[in-house]
């Protein structure tokens, strides 16, 4: 064995290097992943906006999808007259919106609670403690 040197660091000054290495590592963890989120947050703010635009113009398409139809089934005065004709279109989404709201509260009595994720987030002080 060799004999210890007043130049070798102690495992006091060994063990406070690691944590604030520790220390920078993880903040440094933290920053790079608050940047990307700005980058994917600016990005997806974009996105919706977009988005949005697209809904905007398709509801527009919609009243006029509507009114098309309802002066097709009037058909110049030869068919329908052109209030039946748009009560026919207004019941006929009635009827979309009812099928839609149905399959939607379906869809939501699906929802349940992410059960595996909180059983396993209350294992986690246990393992940190080194009970398993």
């Amino acid at each position: 064995m060799e004999p210890v040197k007043d130049t070798d660091p102690t495992i006091g000054k060994l063990v406070a290097d690691a944590s604030r290495d520790l220390s920078t590592l993880v903040k440094q963890e933290i920053e790079l992943a608050k940047s990307e989120l700005k980058i994917s947050a600016k990005f997806g703010g974009v996105g919706v906006g977009l988005f949005a635009a697209a809904a905007f113009l398709a509801c527009l398409t919609l009243v006029m999808l509507s009114i098309t139809i309802a002066l097709f089934i009037n058909w110049d005065g030869h068919g329908l007259p052109l209030m039946w004709s748009f009560l026919i279109v207004v019941v006929a989404y009635v009827l979309i919106i009812g099928g839609l709201v149905f399959a939607g509260i379906r869809s939501v009595k699906k929802v349940r609670a992410p059960e595996r994720a909180i059983a396993q987030g209350k294992e986690i002080p246990n393992a940190l403690k080194g009970k398993a």
